[in-house]
């Protein structure tokens, strides 16, 4: 037998089905069993190449709709040669992460082909806009959807509950809008779920036996809806002793009713906001059971009932309940037992009674605040007082006298308190001030340097572009904005990070600007990450660092909490010659490898092959020879075969018009056709790059000009000229590949590209 494929048979013939017309169209005898092998060899290859082909279609999608796109976004083969924030295992594409990079443009819906891609992190591009298309639900191994800090709009799509594998949900500050999809409620792999800073409304979805909803996420670790508009009640069954959440906001809301006394149930909860809201009633005398919270946030409510029984929750640092309708009392029993406290806010609570001196002598105690009260008598300020204490402010209460002050030099509020009109050294403590504090990193024991205006100094003193951005704590356990270790801290954990992770940084700075923090009392400080060895980093160094803090791989010190990082533009991309020139010789020694080896298996296939293919040669003398007399190079010719002129095929597709485009694939596109008889045709027109010689051409109709099976469509013509490469088929619809194979209605073959 004779196997004659042309060298080009990837790109000719992108679909399976193709493949297995070209080789049908070779007359073989052969045993059945070889036969069924390699029928089932070419189908199984056929379909992985496939696959690898719906990738490239989705990439190419996202690449006709998106602005700024890398530049080695070029060739058909995002794997192979290694496209910029495109991550591959055999050859499928499964991550791709862009942070910073400037995309626009919106979601295309094509990446539902992408069906092995884990990690989707687009963050930080503002430019991208739009909804999530509901296809997002078919992209079944998805592990990480994460889009914090673009432009993204609309609803949530619910197919997003369609995600069986999905750990990280991150669509934080976008404009989405709408209602939070109960359908979030099935991903029951959830661990981390981030919708804040939207425009999200409505009710906290819960299941009731028809729909999901979110108390079905027993292994999330993490619910961030905070600032929102979402409105009617926190539901009793949104939590249960089987969660392990550790994380809870729901800060900035229009929440209402009561605290549900279930969340005391969630025994690992560590950090709880539910500021901001208008939640009303009393607080669950259960609280006192969280013993791991470290950070509990019940402002700016309408809280009433006694205040909260906080004994026992000994981890407690951070405690501000301020700006609530408590039940008048004197200073509770717990003040001076919660020894880890830092930091206790309890503004306009109706706290009244003699001010209460132990609170002083908790050991870490940095920040008290009790303005607006209606506390009395003498403030006391022992000599054994916590030496953090940074701040007593009790404006707007009763106080009459004041002992002890030469023993404290930290800030102290008494504007609008008796004591203010009696005469004395008062003024410091009576007059308004407002006191900030700032912080910048210092450099490492060197000198800097001038830099030209664009770039910056690291704390290396070396002259750079480093890559910014925002980062917001959403629940600080100090108050203490002024000392410095913390930012050092959290400066030498970053590096650690990054260098764990092996990252092209070289050092970092922060900056606080002032002491003030969002009205959501968020802390933010401004990042800079500096590139290790050179002035600037490349797209693959910035989609890795920014990756690494948007899917919260780095783990900010306990002190800081919860965060969520928004990061700028980047635009001074660099790429090292070194690295360039290591590349192309790469590239070389590999290209010739590879042409080498096929070199030495197309001589071995030749001479395998020489006696069979001469004896099929005996039975391929449809052809004549090639016209060499004619114009423009030659014409085929073809016995039994029509030729079709460039202009007539024009004409017969509306001169390739786009609402006549059927479909596309690796080889070319396909239009829709109409001859003067009224027969539909398929038109199948090569693009460039999958072009052939003549010889290769003339092989291959001669190939096809001899298939004449009841489930193969016949070929009517080509076209030569001026270029093209064109085939005519006959018009057959049909489905899908999987409905081919399942040999569904017996219908023809005929590559569609339009259902690839």
């Amino acid at each position: 037998m004779c196997w004659n494929f042309p060298t080009t048979l990837k790109h000719t013939f992108p679909s399976p089905w193709l493949e297995l017309e070209k080789t049908l169209a070779v007359r073989v005898t052969v045993q059945r069993s070889q036969l069924f092998l390699l029928l089932v060899f070419i189908i199984l290859s056929a379909i992985a190449a496939e696959t690898e082909d719906q990738d490239y279609v989705a990439l190419l999608s996202l690449k006709d709709i998106w602005q700024n796109t890398p530049p080695n976004w070029v060739g058909s083969d995002p794997c192979g040669k290694g496209w910029e924030g495109i991550g591959c295992t055999n050859s499928r594409v499964t991550s791709i992460m862009l942070s910073s990079v400037g995309l626009t443009g919106q979601l295309s819906g094509d990446l539902e082909l992408l069906t092995e891609l884990q990690t989707l992190d687009l963050s930080y591009n503002k430019g991208l806009t739009g909804p999530i298309p509901r296809s997002i639900g078919n992209m079944k191994k998805l592990l990480n959807l994460i889009l914090v800090g673009c432009s993204f709009s609309g609803p949530i799509p619910d197919t997003i509950g369609s995600l069986p594998q999905l750990l990280y949900l991150s669509l934080n500050s976008n404009y989405f809008s709408g209602q939070i999809p109960p359908s979030i409620g099935n991903l029951t792999s959830l661990l981390w779920l981030d919708l804040t800073d939207n425009q999200l409304k409505g009710p906290i979805p819960i299941s009731d036996g028809n729909t999901p909803g979110l108390d079905m996420l027993l292994n999330a670790r993490h619910f961030h809806l905070g600032q929102n508009n979402l409105s009617g009640t926190i539901p009793p069954r949104l939590f249960s002793s089987e969660m392990l959440l550790i994380h809870v906001l729901l800060d900035g809301n229009q929440l209402n009713g009561s605290i549900p006394s279930t969340l005391g149930l969630v025994q690992a909860l560590e950090v709880l906001r539910i500021d901001g809201n208008a939640l009303s009633g009393p607080v669950p005398s259960n609280f006192n059971n969280l013993t791991n919270l470290n950070q509990m946030y019940l402002s700016n409510n309408k809280l009433t009932g006694p205040l909260p029984d906080l004994s026992g929750m000994n981890r407690l640092s951070y405690v501000d309940i301020s700006n609530n309708t408590f039940d008048g009392s004197d200073a509770p029993p717990w003040f001076p037992t919660v020894q880890s406290l830092t930091t206790l806010k309890m503004e306009n609570t109706q706290l009244q009674g003699q001010f209460p001196v132990a609170l002083f002598s908790l050991p870490l105690l940095q920040t008290v605040v009790l303005k607006k009260n209606q506390l009395n008598g003498s403030l006391v300020i022992n000599p054994t007082h916590s030496n953090q204490l940074k701040l007593i402010d009790l404006q707007f209460n009763s106080i009459s006298g004041l002992e002890g002050k030469e023993a404290y030099n930290g800030t102290l509020k008494l504007e609008d308190n008796p004591i203010c009109g009696l005469t004395g050294d008062l003024n410091n403590y009576c007059t308004v001030s407002f006191s900030s504090a700032s912080y910048s990193t210092q450099n490492v024991d060197c000198d800097p340097v001038p830099c030209s205006s664009d770039q910056n100094s690291s704390p290396n003193c070396t002259c750079a572009y480093p890559y910014t951005g925002t980062l917001s704590f959403e629940a600080v356990s100090f108050s203490d904005l002024g000392n410095n270790t913390y930012y050092k801290i959290l400066e030498y954990s970053l590096m650690q990070s990054f260098n764990y992770y092996q990252l092209p940084v070289d050092s970092v700075s922060l900056t606080l600007s002032n002491s003030t923090t969002t009205s959501s009392e968020y802390l933010e400080m401004k990042l800079k990450v500096f590139p290790l060895g050179q002035v600037s980093f490349n797209r693959t160094g910035i989609s890795s660092i920014g990756f690494m803090l948007s899917n919260q791989t780095f783990k900010p010190p306990p002190p800081f909490g919860p965060y969520y990082f928004i990061g700028d533009q980047y635009e001074k991309y660099t790429e090292s010659k070194k690295s360039s020139r290591s590349s192309i010789v790469i590239e070389v020694v590999v290209g010739g490898s590879i042409l080498l080896l096929v070199i030495l298996l197309a001589g071995v296939y030749v001479l395998y092959t020489k006696k069979r293919a001469e004896r099929a040669i005996e039975h391929t003398s449809h052809f004549s020879q090639l016209d060499q007399s004619s114009r423009g190079g030659g014409v085929i010719k073809v016995k039994g075969v029509g030729w079709f002129s460039l202009k007539e095929l024009e004409k017969y597709s509306n001169h390739f018009s786009v609402a006549n485009e059927i479909g596309s694939g690796g080889y070319g596109k396909v239009y829709r056709g109409s001859l003067p008889t009224g027969e539909l045709i398929a038109i199948k027109q090569a693009k460039k790059e999958s072009k052939q010689g003549k010889l290769e051409f003339k092989t291959e109709i001669e190939l096809l000009s001899r298939v004449h099976h009841k489930n193969l469509v016949s070929l009517l013509g080509f076209c030569f000229k001026k270029g093209e490469q064109i085939l005519v088929y006959e018009y057959v619809l049909n489905g899908s590949l999987k409905d081919s194979l399942s040999g569904l209605h017996g219908s023809r073959i005929l590559h569609d590209p339009s259902v690839d």
